[in-house]
């Protein structure tokens, strides 16, 4: 993968509900191990948002959402399935 591919991510959470945690723990493991110094993670807490997670039709957390490279994809879920993660994200060859 070239280096000037960049991640930018966002990351809808509820509060520190076990999900969430989970799922921003996952997902910072996968940058560490698989794009370290290629990502941007922002979390966005839908109970101090609401309006931004409704603007993005945010129904359920945690939702990962996937800006760039586009186009945008979204994963619904704690993260902890990291092949699925990775394919989402093209890291990886499906089988």
């Amino acid at each position: 993968m070239k280096q000037s591919v960049r991640f930018v991510f966002q990351l809808f959470v509820a509060d520190h509900a076990t999900n969430s945690v989970q799922a921003l723990a996952n997902l910072r493991a996968i940058c560490k191990a698989h794009l370290p110094q290629m990502h941007e993670i922002e979390v966005v807490d839908v109970f101090a948002q609401p309006n931004r997670a409704l603007s993005e039709k945010i129904f359920m957390t945690p939702t990962l959402l996937v800006l760039q490279p586009g186009p945008t994809r979204r994963l619904v879920g704690n993260l902890s399935e990291t092949t699925t993660v990775l394919r989402t994200l093209g890291l990886e060859s499906p089988e």
